[in-house]
């Protein structure tokens, strides 16, 4: 039996983290890369009933695609432990994104610099539920052609909005975009009337 002096240790506070973006922009390689457990992967071979529907553009070579979503987990210290969920990114399957969203406390939105486009409706998702995010800018072959600033101006983001350049097949590259979004959300916290703690949302 233990003493009674022992000190118990608190179950560590978990948070739940969206990574969105656009068709191939690296979603289901970031989760997969920073995840300490095997990731849970939705992933279906692409198909000819996909052809004039999704947008290969500048991704030829994709071969599958997430149908429903990945899930991961990450352990950021003693306390917290962030539980990570990618979003399908093909128009046809948004409609999963708002079941995903509930309860999320803030998210990632993954830019592919080539095509931006493909993540604009990843922004605006978290723009009009008022979802805290940070971009994460995914550099393919490790190329980043364009500075934050740039990328920042050209999204017309606000300031609050960090923009990280990364790559999410590195899984340190990846935990500094996620540790930037907890950055943004206790500072968010720590306001005028805050506590710096993080709060989770209703539902």
């Amino acid at each position: 039996m233990a003493d009674s002096d022992t000190v118990t240790r608190a179950a560590p506070d978990t948070v739940k983290i969206l990574i969105a973006g656009g068709f191939g922009v690296g979603k289901t390689t970031m989760v997969g890369s920073v995840s300490e457990i095997a990731p849970l992967r939705t992933e279906e071979p692409l198909t000819t009933a996909g052809l004039g529907v999704d947008d290969l553009d500048g991704i030829e070579r994709k071969k599958a695609t997430t149908v429903a979503l990945d899930f991961g987990r990450i352990t950021i210290g003693d306390d917290l432990v962030l539980y990570l969920f990618g979003t399908p990114g093909q128009q046809r399957f948004w409609f999963m994104w708002n079941d995903l969203a509930v309860g999320a406390l803030g998210g990632v939105v993954l830019i592919d610099v080539r095509r931006p486009r493909t993540s604009f409706a990843a922004l605006d998702f978290f723009e009009r539920r008022g979802i805290p995010f940070v971009v994460g800018v995914n550099g393919f072959y490790g190329e980043h052609p364009y500075q934050p600033e740039e990328i920042r101006e050209a999204l017309a983001l606000p300031d609050h909005v960090q923009v990280v350049l990364c790559d999410a097949r590195d899984r340190a590259s990846s935990r500094d975009v996620l540790i930037a979004l907890l950055d943004q959300l206790i500072a968010a916290a720590a306001g005028p009337d805050g506590d710096g703690r993080l709060a989770h949302p209703a539902g």
